[in-house]
């Protein structure tokens, strides 16, 4: 059975994540990676499954920490009204960036996003709410609703744990819907899908702005775990990690994204302070050897693997 549906796998993995932060995996170190996860599942939204590859993903990711930061520290807005409000954030940017980016495909596609996410990046330098290169420090965690104080590591752990799993299940019910089968359509041949007559700019307008709201989700819940939002959430190395994360692992693969961000996010903690910023030509060497090795990504050639054993 396909990894992506053995139920007893999740499960296990499911049960491995309730339990980790009793065995001594520090809780911080697990919720930046669970941030990450989502970050590079919503990106793997659209590139996998609509083959639309956008160099500016991290525009949404650190638009969204910002106003989220900005929503607790200077208005004093509530920590879920803030995640709520900074979402929201990412998916009008998301519309906006979108309407523009969609009118063209292929490297023109990405150079659009990739421009439009430099703009972004010197609003977000030059505006004043958001700190310039100083970001916004010192962000209240608060509570969820009112109810549950996010300040202890195992509430916010547990938090973080149940968004990560609903925006998986949620990703698995959108690709395996008619929309999800429009998108494999529209990113196998894109002209044959127009002549079934099937909106293509309307469909991928859409998952865009889904893709776009995923991320923009997964950097609220970055600045209130972390506690801060900076100018490397919308660099473009952050665009380009998150593309590094979801080819490791597999693109258009349901787990790749996650363990491709797994991956990196555990060699950037534990090789950052042994090399430096060496750590960086680490993770591109393991990249490019991946690329050469597993063209499909881990998971991705792990499944193929897996077909070609039941077909013979």
């Amino acid at each position: 059975m396909k990894i992506s549906h053995n139920t007893t796998f999740y499960l296990v993995l499911l049960l491995l994540a309730i339990v980790a932060p009793w065995i001594g995996v520090y809780p911080i170190f697990l919720m930046t990676l669970f941030c990450y996860a989502i970050f590079a599942c919503a990106f793997n939204l659209m590139l996998g499954y609509a083959g639309m590859l956008s160099f500016g993903h991290a525009a949404y990711f650190g638009v969204s920490s910002y106003i989220t930061a900005w929503l607790v520290t200077s208005s004093g807005l509530s920590t879920t009204s803030a995640l709520l409000f900074g979402t929201l954030g990412s998916t009008l940017l998301g519309l906006a960036i979108g309407l523009i980016a969609i009118r063209r495909s292929g490297i023109y596609f990405a150079m659009i996003t990739l421009a439009l996410s430099q703009l972004v990046y010197f609003v977000c330098l030059q505006s004043p709410f958001t700190g310039g290169e100083n970001g916004i420090q010192g962000v209240p965690r608060g509570d969820l609703f009112g109810l549950i104080s996010l300040s202890d590591d195992l509430s916010m752990y547990y938090f973080v744990l149940f968004v990560l799993v609903v925006v998986y299940l949620f990703i698995v019910r959108i690709v395996h819907s008619p929309f999800g089968q429009v998108l494999k359509a529209i990113r196998e041949n894109e002209p044959r899908a127009a002549s079934l007559g099937y909106f293509s700019d309307h469909q991928k307008l859409l998952v865009f702005v889904l893709s776009s709201t995923l991320a923009g989700l997964a950097g609220s819940l970055k600045t209130i775990v972390l506690g801060f939002a900076t100018l490397s959430d919308v660099l473009q190395s952050t665009s380009g990690e998150v593309i590094l994360m979801t080819m490791l692992g597999g693109a258009g693969t349901f787990f790749g994204p996650v363990l491709g961000s797994a991956i990196v996010v555990a060699l950037q903690n534990l090789l950052s302070d042994r090399v430096g910023s060496w750590v960086t030509v680490i993770i591109g060497a393991i990249f490019v050897l991946c690329v050469m090795a597993f063209r499909r990504g881990i998971v991705g050639e792990w499944l193929a693997l897996q077909n070609r054993k039941k077909s013979t």
